[in-house]
């Protein structure tokens, strides 16, 4: 297995450019099995994860894989429960997880995307999709200054571990 690097043509370079747009570009001038789309607002990840991440796709027959991050909280959609029934307050550690796609690095098969994309239907989110769950200090993606914030102070505990020692509300 191999990368290639690939320059994005001037027209999806720009703030309005989508992924789709570039995935697209890119296999259509490259032959390859997939793609594997590591985002560069998503400083937090690890080395180790990216590594864990080819081994689940070599190891699995997914045309997708999205990285989510799981959460075990009460969730709602559009205001209606989704992991909870309400009739009592459960420990969250028992709740089915919630998984919320994050981004930080996902992968398409490159025949499922050229045939759904050129069949006019979303190729994000198609074929066989398989999820990678990636932890919660590796999540953070860049669009917002609490996101940056969010990184930053992740970086900085990893980079320091003897100044990230657990307390919490230290006041003197």
């Amino acid at each position: 297995m191999w990368a290639q690097f690939h320059q994005r043509p001037p027209e999806l370079s720009s703030d309005t450019a989508t992924n789709r747009d570039f995935v697209y570009d890119f296999l259509k001038k490259h032959e390859c099995d997939y793609v594997v789309m590591i985002n560069p607002t998503s400083p937090a990840l690890r080395i180790d994860t990216l590594k864990r991440f080819i081994a689940y796709l070599q190891n699995n027959s997914y045309d997708t894989i999205m990285s989510v991050m799981s959460l075990q909280a009460e969730g709602f959609i559009r205001g209606e429960k989704i992991n909870f029934d309400g009739h009592d307050k459960i420990p969250s550690q028992l709740l089915t997880p919630i998984e919320t796609v994050v981004w930080a690095v996902t992968a398409w098969k490159r025949d499922t995307f050229l045939s759904l994309e050129e069949k006019g239907q979303c190729p994000i989110f198609g074929g066989n999709m398989g999820r990678f769950v990636i932890s919660k200090d590796e999540a953070p993606d860049l669009d917002t200054e609490e996101d940056w914030r969010i990184a930053e102070a992740v970086l900085t505990a990893r980079r320091n571990p003897e100044n990230s020692k657990y307390r919490y509300l230290d006041i003197e």
